[in-house]
């Protein structure tokens, strides 16, 4: 089963009103400044580029994600002129002269794209690698100017897409590749997609990168429970979403400059029993983890590179749908995490940023929540068992 950009809950956002939603503040040219104020809650209320992919490598060659032409704004995070001003106060997020790959993105509502935002409002210069079968409708998309408001930065420039590459992280090279697959009309036109040729595509075209994201996971039987899921779809799961990590990592990590820093997505089920989230997704996650701290200590001890994943809370997007309950989730978590808010993908993208920065240079191996404290939380506040011990009050 090829990964698809994502399939479980963690993995796309969409719009919902929030009680108080996340603001950012842009403090210097190419740097990010993220916080929010979420209010105050009362315990009452607790308990109640465009480059064509299939072209393959092309040394040197400077390609826009939109035609220069057609792009109202520079590419960067901020204009020129706004790097003489003074900086405000606080400590800012500043990655310029840094390049990102960002494994996973297919569309501009899910958490790589708000990653992508985050670095590239950080001054980060953006790379794509985005799912083969989807690839042309994403190009497309971005062509013709579909994910332009979505491109917007803080400043009210438009996030820059250096390049997009071809990518399948279920396989590793050439020889991985079975003939169905190589045979299946989704994927003809398009070459260089495995890991390891994406990864030689990218030295060639920019010889090396500093961040590497992965923010793509597959299970093709998470809607059946553990116990009803196959062999083939356990380890299926497994592939796309946890070892996809690790071969991304091997193959980038030689093209990595040291002091860089890699980061996945995860999902407290990989902890705590989430009922629903099956088909051996709940062990991928619970893998990813595990290698996230036994590549810290390998990646850190050969290229000097830090290796932390997210573990952020359920939003919805059109992959998360396939899971058949991602509204339930994401209504139990604003009504039972400390912080009652709607949580947002831009919250985790800023996380990434503050990961991806030197401000975190101490941190590898960690497991950060990005979820309203929801992780914290031993008890659901909206159980019924709490109205009965009110009343016997």
């Amino acid at each position: 089963m090829a990964a698809t950009a994502a399939s479980s809950l963690q993995i796309a956002a969409t719009r919902r009103p929030s009680i108080a939603s996340s603001t950012s503040k842009v403090v210097k040219a190419g740097s990010y400044n993220v916080g929010f104020n979420p209010g105050n809650t009362s315990w009452d209320k607790l308990t109640s580029t465009r480059h064509l992919s299939n072209l393959g490598c092309l040394r040197n060659q400077n390609h826009s994600a939109v035609p220069t032409s057609k792009r109202p704004f520079s590419a960067k995070a901020m204009s020129e002129s706004s790097e003489t001003k003074a900086s405000s106060s606080g400590l800012p997020i500043d990655l310029r002269g840094k390049r990102a790959f960002i494994a996973g993105i297919a569309d501009d509502n899910g958490y790589g794209w708000a990653i992508a935002k985050s670095l590239a409002a950080a001054g980060a210069e953006i790379l794509v690698g985005t799912w083969v079968p989807a690839l042309n409708i994403f190009e497309t998309s971005l062509r013709r100017g579909k994910f332009d408001q979505s491109r917007v930065l803080p400043d009210g420039s438009l996030m820059e897409i250096k390049k997009v590459y071809a990518l399948d992280a279920v396989f590793d090279n050439p020889e991985d590749v079975p003939e169905d697959i190589k045979a299946n009309k989704r994927y003809a036109g398009s070459s260089n997609w495995t890991v390891q040729e994406a990864a030689e595509c990218v030295k060639n075209d920019f010889g090396s990168i500093d961040i590497l994201v992965h923010s793509l996971a597959n299970g093709p039987e998470v809607s059946k429970p553990l116990l009803e899921t196959s062999r083939k779809g356990y380890l299926a799961a497994i592939s796309a979403s946890s070892y996809s990590f690790v071969s991304l990592l091997r193959h980038f990590l030689p093209i990595m400059n040291p002091g860089g820093a890699s980061i996945s997505l995860t999902y407290i089920a990989s902890e705590r029993i989430i009922p629903g989230y099956g088909g051996g997704m709940s062990s991928a996650k619970a893998a990813l983890e595990s290698d996230t701290r036994v590549l810290a200590f390998e990646a850190g001890r050969k290229q000097n590179i830090r290796v932390n994943t997210i573990s952020a809370g359920p939003l919805g997007s059109r992959a998360a749908k396939a899971i058949g309950f991602i509204d339930t989730m994401i209504e139990y978590s604003y009504n039972n995490g400390p912080i009652q808010k709607t949580l947002t993908a831009e919250e985790v993208g800023n996380a990434a940023a503050f990961l991806a920065s030197p401000l975190a240079s101490a941190i590898t191996g960690a497991t950060i929540y990005v979820d309203n404290g929801l992780n914290a939380m031993g008890v659901a506040l909206d159980s019924p068992v709490f109205k009965d011990l009110n009343n016997k009050n």
